[in-house]
């Protein structure tokens, strides 16, 4: 049992919830944020406690500054402190070109995927950093293979918003490593979750992608909670400044 805590943003489902789960299993208090579904987010803690966990739900938009800072404050509140932090929060808007995409939609997507994961990156080193009297930590930026795709006729604005995430992920680490932190991501490929369906609007894209897959598989959400948590732990405690990609070999 590791004690720590962990706080996952946008963990009510997929990844998200894959990683409170495993996170949990292996000693993690966990708080799971949510926008939205609050059952689901409650459905989650209750399995995690019914399991012998320890684990808290709290509302806020990724999107806003001010539910950020709420959550981490919720999340000092009631555990004492954060030793990782899994931005995960995250958005596509519905699938097309970029000629044709409403501007509101890549607005939202830059404001949960891009601003929002760099604020929460910061509400983390304000309460981890060594210079900002914390005791150190761990930030697991959740990326996408779109970063490096770019995902034409589909989301170019998603890709770009992941794209900004590798850059955060870089500069922060070298930025805070004498600090105690270390700042790392996953870069997912294909995975089955909702996202294609709930905030694509396009199901069919995970049977459509497969055979450019070279293991011809779509991940499953463990595959990416196994890496979230191998990067959190003292064994990647030589790795900062880059991502581990699970895409299958794509």
């Amino acid at each position: 049992m590791t004690g720590k805590v962990m706080l996952i943003t946008g963990g009510s489902r997929g990844i998200g919830a894959a990683t409170a789960r495993l996170a949990a299993m292996r000693g993690y208090r966990v708080v799971v944020n949510y926008v939205s579904d609050r059952a689901a987010a409650e459905v989650l803690c209750e399995d995690i406690r019914i399991d012998g966990g320890m684990a808290l739900a709290f509302q806020g938009d990724m999107g806003k500054l001010e539910d950020i800072e709420r959550l981490f404050k919720q999340t000092i509140l009631s555990f004492g402190g954060i030793d990782v932090v899994v931005n995960n929060a995250g958005v596509t808007g519905k699938s097309g070109r970029l000629d044709q995409a409403d501007p509101r939609l890549i607005a939202d997507v830059i404001a949960v995927n891009t601003t929002g994961a760099i604020y929460v990156a910061r509400e983390a080193v304000k309460h981890m950093s060594t210079r900002n009297g914390g005791k150190g930590g761990v930030i697991v930026n959740i990326s996408s293979a779109a970063a490096l795709l770019g995902s034409p006729g589909e989301y170019v604005w998603y890709a770009a918003s992941k794209g900004a995430i590798d850059s955060l992920t870089i500069g922060l680490a070298k930025e805070v490593a004498m600090e105690s932190v270390r700042v790392v991501s996953v870069t997912p490929g294909m995975i089955e979750t909702e996202i294609h369906d709930r905030s694509s609007g396009d199901a069919a894209r995970v049977e459509r992608i497969r055979p450019s897959i070279p293991m011809q598989r779509i991940g499953k959400p463990d595959d990416i909670a196994e890496a979230v948590l191998f990067l959190a732990s003292d064994a990647a405690g030589y790795i900062t400044g880059t991502s581990l990609r699970v895409s299958g070999g794509r």
